[in-house]
């Protein structure tokens, strides 16, 4: 294995759910930086970004959330920084919302008779390829799930300088987005909560990584 992918495979082996940080241990500006960047950089479903990431670090809105947060009790405490990561609902994420018209000029820059083909084209997507108006929350699932993405790539760019990370899904969402929106976090329904996850340095070491063999987990046709 030549050094490139051993230190890939290595910041993989290092990774894991730190439940508890050293909380005298904080992250660099440069370091956050550089995270943060991996989650703008990263790829969603016809490139709209369906996301928001807010970081928390003032002790008090932490206390808040800890409190109805069941699976970041140690974490929440002692990670030097904290995200609860935002997708955008089914408001912004149809194809003739607002939030996409917007995007495909400001952003993509795109003219507008290719807008409106990438328009048509993303509409029979969501209402034929995958059936997102079947049902009130697939549309919202669709777009949960690209936020994803952004955090398996914070994670392992995290890890791959050093810093550890846990993703937690442990909370009473309704409960944290009552807290959200009482500080209009949440822009009037254009956003819900997806995921949470703390960065820092590890108070102690893990025990070994166990993963079934590659064969239990991939065909080959």
């Amino acid at each position: 294995m030549d050094s490139v992918k051993k230190k890939i495979i290595d910041a993989y082996d290092f990774r894991h759910a730190c439940k508890e940080f050293d909380d005298s241990k904080k992250i660099s500006k440069e370091d956050f930086d550089f995270i943060l960047e991996t989650a703008r950089l990263s790829p969603s479903s016809f490139g709209f970004e369906p996301w928001k990431f807010v970081v928390v670090q003032n002790p008090e809105f932490r206390e808040e959330l800890r409190k109805v947060s069941w699976g970041a009790q140690k974490q929440l405490p002692t990670a030097s920084h904290f995200i609860v990561a935002l997708s955008r609902t089914d408001k912004d994420m149809k194809y003739d919302s607002k939030y996409i018209s917007e995007f495909m000029r400001e952003v993509k820059k795109l003219p507008a008779e290719v807008a409106e083909g990438m328009r048509e084209r993303l509409k029979d997507f969501q209402e034929n390829d995958f059936k997102l108006f079947e049902n009130k929350t697939a549309l919202n699932d669709w777009a949960s799930k690209q936020t994803y993405i952004a955090l398996g790539n914070m994670m392992t760019a995290a890890a791959q300088i050093g810093i550890d990370s846990c993703p937690i899904e442990g909370f009473n969402k309704d409960k944290i987005e009552e807290i959200l929106n009482s500080r209009g976090i949440l822009e009037d329904g254009s956003l819900t909560v997806s995921y949470m996850v703390a960065f820092g340095y590890r108070k102690a070491d893990p025990r070994p990584k166990t993963r079934q063999s590659i064969d239990k987990i991939v065909t080959w046709i």
